[in-house]
């Protein structure tokens, strides 16, 4: 879990909004082959949960 929640801090630490046109796309190769690899082990991690019988659901707005 703390592997998980370190992924989700570092994601959140992510901003391209502040990339220049140039930049977003010089890396724009690397970045869509790194989001379709998050994708897909988040599905993968997500889908073996389901498996088990479990539900995914958003947390509850405290």
């Amino acid at each position: 879990m703390a592997r998980l929640r370190a992924a989700a801090r570092a994601l959140g630490d992510v901003d391209v909004s502040g990339w220049d046109d140039a930049t977003l796309t010089d890396h724009l190769d690397d970045l869509s082959k790194v989001l379709c690899t998050l994708d897909a082990e988040l599905a993968r991690v997500a889908d073996a949960v389901r498996a088990r019988g479990f539900r995914i659901e958003e947390p509850k707005a405290a």
